[in-house]
């Protein structure tokens, strides 16, 4: 990301998420077919962010280890890291992509460290007592069973900066990632502007954004 990119969606969670905490989904709650979309418009320039669950983009958020999911997150990335993929802005304003990045962020590790550090525990103790050793075995595979559905989680997170040469015609955004992604179902959308702030949603059957909302 670009420091420019991070300072313009920096201002958009700054300025809109206070405003509207009670309207918008919290990422945090990693419910799938729901994504954010952040969207900061200052100058000529237009930085968006795309944060959305893992599962929404391929289809499964568990590590790819298998050659067939290593394509499949390999031509999600491909396609996130081009936003002529995902958005169509009128062609009156002009724009062009000076900055783009895509990445899928997991929580993989953190989990299974902290989960080691607990079996490691258990192992110690499994010399006092064979019917303990049974219990803390079986409650050991329940929290596993849990605790496996945690790290699960995963996200893929897109960055964009764009110029545009007449950004008063900039007016609206029309989002083509519903088409392409057919698990995503919803979109929180934040977006700044230097004359105001806006909250919307945006789903398959509403996928045009009003910027003049924000203006």
């Amino acid at each position: 990301m670009t420091p420019k990119t991070a300072l313009l969606c920096s201002a958009a969670l700054a300025v809109a998420a206070p405003a509207f905490a009670e309207e918008t989904r919290a990422l945090d709650a990693h419910e799938h077919g729901h994504g954010t979309l952040n969207i900061a418009i200052e100058g000529d320039q237009v930085a968006i962010e795309l944060e959305v669950p893992g599962f929404d983009i391929v289809g499964f958020e568990y590590e790819a280890k298998s050659e067939t999911d290593k394509a499949a997150v390999d031509a999600a990335l491909e396609t996130l890291g081009d936003p002529g993929n995902l958005f169509a802005l009128p062609a009156a304003a002009d724009c062009t992509v000076t900055a783009a990045e895509a990445e899928l962020h997991g929580e993989d590790e953190e989990h299974h460290d902290d989960h080691a550090e607990g079996e490691e525990h258990a192992e110690g103790e499994e010399h006092h007592d064979e019917h303990a050793e049974g219990e803390a075995h079986a409650e050991g595979e329940e929290h596993h069973d849990d605790h496996g559905e945690e790290e699960t989680h995963s996200e893929f997170h897109a960055e964009y900066l764009m110029t545009c040469g007449d950004i008063a015609a900039l007016t609206s955004i029309e989002l083509s990632y519903f088409a392409i992604f057919e698990n995503a179902e919803e979109l929180d959308v934040q977006l700044v502007t230097e004359t105001g702030a806006a909250a919307m949603e945006a789903t398959p059957d509403a996928p045009t954004l009003d910027l003049t909302q924000a203006m």
